[in-house]
């Protein structure tokens, strides 16, 4: 998790406006999907030794993080799409053009 924040703080030294914005949005699904495995992972844990309770509060919070990660992806994606008007996209990540999680 150390190493994901680093990225996404070498992203905000290195660029600059909507590049920097669309740099650290492309960081933090790194970390959504670390939080998502490990969640997805206890829940499964909890299932099996028969906490219920426990497992739906994971399934929960799991799916919080799924949220987040799309959000993500749109919020980058409204990004793309003004940035592609005004300078035709030069530059920017690709990964957000077709609306897939990064």
């Amino acid at each position: 998790m150390k190493g994901l924040i680093e990225e996404g703080e070498e992203a905000c030294k290195e660029n600059e406006g909507e590049i920097r914005d669309l740099a650290i949005i492309a960081a933090a699904p790194r970390v959504e999907h670390y939080e998502i495995s490990a969640y997805g992972t206890a829940r499964t844990l909890a299932e099996r030794l028969g906490l219920d309770d426990a497992a739906k509060l994971l399934q929960e919070t799991e799916d919080e993080e799924e949220q987040a990660d799309s959000k993500l992806t749109e919020v980058a994606n409204g990004i793309y799409d003004a940035s592609e008007g005004e300078e035709e996209g030069e530059g920017l990540p690709r990964t957000f053009r077709s609306g897939g999680s990064t």
